[in-house]
């Protein structure tokens, strides 16, 4: 059943909060919720007891009281202390703008890794929330259940100390399983480059459409068709990082990564429990930036994607941006800006095609043509040759089978003594 709730933000000085509403409420619908009614105050500046100022306060009150409707969603993160005072005055249960992004991503992780990651960042959010009574909705893990049956303060306050011991060993002995699962991602991520594979990650905000994007490309080049990733026209629809082996008609092969979406003024708990996750992104060859540009704030959502990037630590790989949903936004597609940008569907095949050349020419920059006299007796070379390059020509001597290929660096110099001719790319 949908929960119905109240949506409320400041309009301070400088700041779009048209847009920022519009995605509060896209995450309170993407948390099963209902946004029934808005409210917007307009201040210089947020009031350190209750957010808003003590009017508008009351006006939530009596808002709630008159629609039935008992939860307030706050488009920002509040301290522990507002978040109090505000329940306590509103008499309604307030979700900051932090904590529904939580409660999205605690509903949705498929993977031991991100829920590891998103209980940590559940726990790091609830640590200073804790309190002696009154309700915490993220789960059960709170001091207002604990404590709740000490009458006097002081063993009030030992029961929250008790809880918030409780937390952080609960909290160290994840990183700890994290870390472990991590060091294990890593040797994998290692063993793929050994593989000189090369690697390509979609990044982009929630809902641009990378998952759409993959899907396509893995129904094109993929092995396993049915290894299709999930989509869905919501934000935050998956946060597993899934990579698939894209291998093209030349044979030429490379690693494409769907990472997790992001969002305005995404939880600092979360950047920094998904930086693990988001490895696949700063280890890539070339990043694929996924933008709808049928959203008229997309300009604001590359803005958010380059500073999470950036606050995560992805500086200097290379990257390509793919505005998507063209047919939406009424724009000719499929079309190139430069070499760094293209604009298309992801429904599409003529614009997946043209995404695909995009990738290509920037990811196998250090192929060669070069052709090899391999002789009878090396069955096997032959066989790789065919299977792992791009075969051009094949033409039998009478001390061997001459084959011209297009294949990597790698392979060039693996096969070098063989060598009759090269032309380099």
């Amino acid at each position: 059943m949908t929960e119905k709730v109240i949506i409320a933000g400041l309009e301070l000085p400088n700041q779009d909060l048209d847009y920022a509403m519009q995605e509060l409420a896209a995450l309170v619908e993407a948390n099963n919720m209902e946004a029934t009614e808005k409210v917007i105050q307009k201040l210089d500046r947020p009031n350190p007891a209750t957010y808003f100022g003590s009017g508008k306060v009351t006006e939530l009150h009596e808002l709630g009281t008159s629609i039935d409707v008992h939860t307030l969603v706050v488009n920002a993160e509040l301290s522990p202390s507002q978040i109090r005072n505000l329940e306590q005055e509103s008499k309604l249960s307030v979700i900051d703008r932090t904590g529904l992004i939580l409660e999205i991503f605690a509903n949705r992780p498929q993977s031991r890794e991100a829920k590891l990651q998103v209980e940590i960042a559940k726990l790091n959010y609830q640590m200073p929330r804790l309190r002696t009574s009154s309700s915490q909705r993220l789960d059960q893990q709170s001091a207002g259940d604990a404590g709740g049956g000490y009458t006097n303060r002081g063993a009030g306050e030992t029961k929250l100390e008790m809880n918030r011991r409780t937390i952080q060993q609960r909290i160290n002995n994840l990183n700890h399983e994290l870390k472990e699962m991590t060091t294990s991602s890593a040797v994998q991520r290692k063993k793929r480059d050994q593989t000189g594979i090369p690697s390509v990650a979609l990044v982009g905000y929630t809902n641009a459409g990378k998952s759409t994007t993959m899907n396509g490309l893995v129904h094109l080049y993929g092995k396993d068709d049915d290894k299709q990733v999930f989509e869905k026209n919501m934000l935050f629809a998956t946060l597993d990082t899934s990579v698939r082996q894209l291998t093209f008609p030349d044979q030429k092969q490379l690693l494409l990564s769907d990472t997790v979406g992001f969002v305005s003024n995404l939880p600092h708990q979360l950047i920094k429990a998904f930086r693990s996750t988001l490895a696949e992104a700063a280890q890539a060859d070339l990043l694929v930036q996924v933008v709808d540009v049928s959203d008229p704030h997309f300009r604001e959502m590359i803005q958010t994607t380059n500073d999470t990037l950036r606050e995560i630590g992805v500086t200097k790989v290379p990257m390509i941006v793919a505005f998507n949903k063209a047919d939406l936004a009424g724009v000719d597609y499929p079309t190139f800006e430069g070499n760094e940008e293209i604009t298309y569907s992801a429904r599409d095949k003529k614009s997946l095609l043209m995404l695909t050349n995009m990738i290509k020419q920037k990811v196998f920059t250090g192929y060669r043509e070069a052709t090899f006299l391999i002789p009878f007796s090396e069955g096997q070379i032959i066989d790789y040759l065919n299977q792992h390059t791009n075969v051009l020509k094949t033409a039998y001597q009478e001390n061997g089978t001459e084959i011209t290929a297009e294949l990597s660096s790698e392979d060039y110099q693996r096969y070098q003594k063989y060598l009759v001719t090269e032309v380099e790319n």
